[in-house]
């Protein structure tokens, strides 16, 4: 009989309430949440009363909850970035094993302290590379670990993000700036880097890398463009990016909506529309972060990688080419299914492969890290990915930016010494943008 694990979570937004809470309400044979903590008191309550939390187990800050002790077996981290770094620690050393939404911290020294202090504690700290756990990656990683299509000899991968998520959570949204966030090569594309080290099973060597923002960018806008979208702005009708169009749609109810007011009535859009910061303008916001972006890589034993960024895309999906000695593999993935092909080199025969259905959001990914995680806390199995292996990806993604405002290619061994040891990274932030 599978033993059921407790747990705490603090940040019941989105990837809580939405994403990983559900597994609670569906297996509750496996986990079951016994206390949260959240500022937002409409979000807290909503949390409490789906998993039927009392009042004294509610907190309105991590800091309060910690304070507790340990109060449960595990502790769900799905706070904003910026605070990941200290709530985790302090998680850590109540004696919580962790499962911590991606990316690990904001800082680079941030995310490496993080997994030093796991490896001291002997606690768990899995991050939620929920890519990894989707039917289609997996199915992916199998076929390259079967060694059908040869030895790889390069790769292509593409995050295509929709114009509509570019302009809600980069140039809008939380993720818009790099002082109060993290570079969009970490915040959104950490999950491709670490598809990439899993996938060819070696690590980089160097790489280098090219990207700034272009388009968002107040000499863009339309003539007569409005501070706000609400404002009367003459090229609304012409404007893919007008506000009212993606948030007062009222057949829309859940994510990207869902962000801009608990309340999802017309009237409450409308006034947040008026009044937060989804409703301004994409040329006159306080974004600095890039709308495009490559990544060149060469692995251990000469393999190279490109990895294409951009928020300009009809669509938003994954799209990815593997060519080998023996075969080549092309996929496409997007959230709500996808396609994998092999072209044979000796026969010429083209196979499409057989995805598994997906159970839960991101392709399945959601609930798939929220299963491995109880399994390594139960002892069962190891996790698919450690925190360590997860520091990877971040590395990478912070090596990359370093490259990209310096004009540098980076050597990966130097950088790991250099990040390990708490080391400042030059960079020259005159150069961030054209």
């Amino acid at each position: 009989m599978t033993t059921r694990v407790t747990a705490v979570l603090s940040g019941a937004g989105q990837r809580g309430f939405y994403n990983y809470g559900p597994y609670a309400l569906q297996y509750p044979e496996e986990l079951r949440f016994v206390a949260v903590a959240e500022p937002n008191p409409a979000r807290r309550a909503r949390f409490a009363a789906a998993h039927n939390i009392p009042p004294e187990r509610q907190f309105a800050s991590w800091e309060d909850l910690v304070g507790q002790g340990r109060i449960a077996d595990t502790f769900f981290n799905t706070t904003q970035d910026q605070t990941h770094y200290h709530s985790t620690l302090a998680a850590l050393a109540a004696g919580y094993d962790v499962l911590l939404e991606k990316p690990m911290a904001n800082r680079l020294a941030e995310n490496v302290a993080l997994v030093q202090a796991a490896e001291r504690s002997g606690r768990l700290l899995q991050v939620c590379h929920v890519l990894r756990y989707t039917p289609f990656f997996s199915t992916l990683h199998q076929v390259l670990a079967s060694g059908r299509l040869g030895d790889i000899i390069t790769v292509e991968h593409r995050e295509n993000v929709a114009f509509w998520h570019m302009a809600h959570s980069y140039v809008r949204g939380h993720w818009r700036n790099v002082a109060t966030a993290s570079p969009m090569i970490l915040a959104k594309c950490c999950h491709d880097l670490d598809i990439l080290f899993w996938n060819l099973g070696r690590k980089v060597n160097r790489l280098h890398s090219f990207g700034s923002l272009i388009h968002f960018r107040p000499k863009n806008a339309p003539p007569g463009a409005t501070a706000r979208c609400t404002d009367g702005c003459p090229a609304g009708d012409q404007c893919p990016f007008d506000a009212r169009r993606l948030y007062l749609d009222t057949g829309r109810t859940g994510w990207p909506v869902s962000v801009i007011s608990e309340d999802l009535s017309l009237e409450a859009r409308r006034h947040s529309l008026a009044t937060g910061p989804f409703g301004r303008c994409v040329y006159f916001c306080d974004n600095d972060v890039v709308d495009h972006q490559t990544v060149n890589m060469e692995f251990e034993g000469g393999t190279t990688a490109v990895l294409f960024m951009h928020g300009h895309s009809h669509e938003e999906s994954r799209t990815m080419r593997y060519d080998g000695t023996r075969a080549t593999l092309r996929g496409k993935f997007t959230y709500a299914g996808g396609r994998i092909e092999v072209h044979d080199h000796l026969t010429g025969r083209r196979e499409e492969l057989v995805i598994p259905p997906a159970e839960s959001g991101h392709g399945g990914g959601d609930f798939g890290v929220v299963r491995s995680f109880l399994g390594a806390v139960r002892g069962e199995m190891p996790p698919l990915t450690s925190a360590r292996e997860a520091l990877e990806s971040h590395l990478l993604a912070f090596a990359a930016e370093e490259a990209r405002v310096n004009g540098a290619v980076v050597t990966m061994s130097d950088f790991r010494r250099r990040a390990e040891a708490g080391a400042p990274v030059p960079v020259d932030h005159a150069r961030r943008s054209p």
